[in-house]
């Protein structure tokens, strides 16, 4: 080789680029932040949100006496909504927590008990509807994958949605639940 060719080789030979830490750093640092205050500004707007709805009176809590269970489920509770506006959560007084949910009907009313979230009843003269549904905010599922009961609570109608873990009970709880509605307003 050519003493020519020996330099151009040696000239091509370039140390191996040296990994900028400072910049990198600074990136994971700023990603950081950015998660930070969106979930801030997350928690925020819920927190907000049960401002707004701060006119919702307390959850009654479960007569001592509730009488005998006509149907029992567990499963999970999807949250509660504005009646027939299946977007519009309600977050006050923990109704927007997603949780396990223990179900009983009896003759008093529905008993929702959430392990690990408030606790509520529904009495028997405030429910107005139960159906199959595919949704409630934040929850979409299949034809009919959802119970939605609605229940009036203070000024409100109120939907709330259950997903049983044996999903064929559905059907039998929004039947017994409306024939338990008719049988209340004809009674009144």
């Amino acid at each position: 080789m050519t003493p020519l060719h020996l330099t151009y080789l040696a000239a091509e030979k370039k140390s191996a680029v040296v990994t900028d830490w400072a910049g990198r750093i600074g990136w994971l640092v700023g990603l950081a932040l950015f998660v930070a205050l969106v979930y801030w500004l997350m928690r925020e707007g819920w927190k907000w949100r049960g401002t707004l709805q701060g006119d919702l009176p307390e959850l009654p809590s479960a007569p001592d006496e509730p009488g005998e269970a006509r149907l029992t489920m567990s499963g999970r509770y999807h949250g509660s909504t504005t009646a027939g506006q299946w977007l519009d959560r309600i977050v006050a007084h923990g109704l927007g927590t997603r949780s396990r949910v223990e179900l009983t009907l009896t003759d008093a009313g529905l008993d929702v008990v959430r392990p690990g979230a408030t606790d509520f009843f529904v009495p028997a003269e405030q429910l107005r509807e139960a159906r199959l549904d595919k949704g409630i905010a934040g929850k979409v599922l299949t034809e009919g994958g959802l119970l939605v009961v609605t229940w009036a609570h203070g000024e409100r109608l109120i939907d709330s949605g259950f997903r049983s873990d044996r999903a064929a009970e559905h059907t039998e709880w929004a039947e017994t639940l409306n024939h338990m509605i008719n049988k209340t307003e004809g009674a009144r």
